[in-house]
């Protein structure tokens, strides 16, 4: 298993393998790699020795995809053809702090908001589902419910009676529910009390919400956005350090309309939009197989086409979501090796991928990461 480092560099030969499986430029992938084997400096050659864990080929991936990272070495080692063992590849992958306009809120690397231009397309069912499938992929994820009038994590995690605790009455610690940390405004006010607050009161108690909580160190925080364009969303836009955004939609042409406008409004504040997810696109008959567009067909793709937007992913109309969801208990938590579950993870690895190649890492990547906080609340 020796090979002239001369003919060719082994971190161009798998940059290039790594270019082809995940289409993508060498130049970018070649970034992901690093050469730590051990060269014979007369023959030029890999000395393998495998009980030594420096003699090493490493493939830092920059994007959660733990589930599929044995399909990844599986598939670069058949490539190479014997140049490395098995022991001597190691796969693994770092999540880096995305660069934003504002100033970053500690310990946390990147603010996802998940938005739509309308109500009743299932955003923040997909919120959810995002965020545990992002967990599932190996990444430290948070939530945040931003629907100040309405919100409904603390329903779809099985916790509304729980509220966070404060050993400073100045800063709150998370819910923890399922290993998925969260804050809403839902825990601290009464379900039964609505929140009659005019749109500066509102943006302000999101605002808070953000800064006044102790989030763990996080790769993720999804925060679940109102409906509309409004106040709200523009306080996250524009005093928020949002590194990216995703659009929810449906296939019927209302729901893209309002969608286009979310998009429009994220260009205009200059928060990059990594994708759209188009929920509730076909409904699969369980007896026969069939699947029947019921919303209308392909009108996520004819808008992320017209956008120039990748479409993130494509998830079935199905009675299991609103069940689990109702239930407070995850989809991704309960069914995790359900086919529906599979097609969330395939979004989630989707999103951390295109947030990696789109959104340039933070120039000080380290600054505002400040360990994870004691005493993180659990679910009640």
């Amino acid at each position: 298993m020796f090979f002239s480092r001369k003919a060719k560099l082994l971190i161009d030969r798998v940059a290039a393998i790594l270019a082809s499986y995940f289409s993508v430029e060498a130049t970018i992938t070649a970034k992901w790699c690093s050469d730590k084997l051990d060269v014979d400096k007369a023959t030029d050659a890999v000395k393998v020795d495998d009980t030594n864990p420096a003699n090493a080929f490493t493939i830092s991936l920059p994007f959660c995809y733990k589930t599929q990272q044995a399909n990844v070495k599986a598939h670069v080692l058949e490539a190479l053809k014997g140049e490395l063992t098995e022991q001597q590849l190691i796969v693994s992958q770092h999540i880096a702090s995305g660069e934003t306009k504002n100033p970053a809120v500690n310990n946390i690397k990147n603010i996802i908001a998940v938005a739509s231009g309308k109500g009743g397309v299932g955003k923040s069912t997909t919120s959810i589902n995002l965020a545990f499938a992002l967990m599932q992929e190996g990444a430290n994820v948070g939530i945040l419910d931003a629907d100040i009038y309405g919100p409904s994590v603390p329903i779809m995690l099985g916790n509304t009676d729980a509220h966070p605790h404060s050993s400073d009455n100045k800063h709150m610690q998370p819910l923890s529910a399922h290993g998925l940390v969260a804050n809403s405004i839902g825990y601290l006010v009464p379900q039964e009390d609505a929140a009659v607050w005019r749109g500066p009161m509102a943006s302000r108690a999101l605002k808070q919400l953000i800064d006044e909580t102790l989030w763990p160190v996080l790769d993720y925080l999804i925060v679940d956005m109102p409906p509309g364009t409004g106040d709200i969303q523009l306080t996250m836009a524009q005093q928020v350090p949002l590194t990216a955004a995703v659009v929810v939609t449906t296939p019927q042409d209302l729901a893209l309309a309002d969608a286009q406008k979310g998009i429009s409004m994220f260009e205009k504040v200059g928060v990059p939009v990594l994708g759209l997810v188009e929920n509730m696109s076909y409904y699969q008959c369980r007896a026969c197989g069939a699947k029947d567009y019921v919303f209308s067909k392909d009108g996520g793709e004819i808008l992320a086409e017209r956008h120039g937007l990748p479409l993130l992913g494509q998830l079935p109309l199905d009675i299991t979501v609103r069940e689990h969801a109702d239930a407070g208990t995850p989809l991704l938590v309960s069914a995790p090796d359900s086919p529906l579950s599979e097609s969330y993870r395939e979004a989630a690895r989707a999103l951390s991928m295109q947030l990696a190649l789109t959104v340039a890492p933070r120039t000080q990547q380290n600054k505002h990461i400040k360990g994870d906080p004691i005493g993180v609340a659990r679910k009640l």
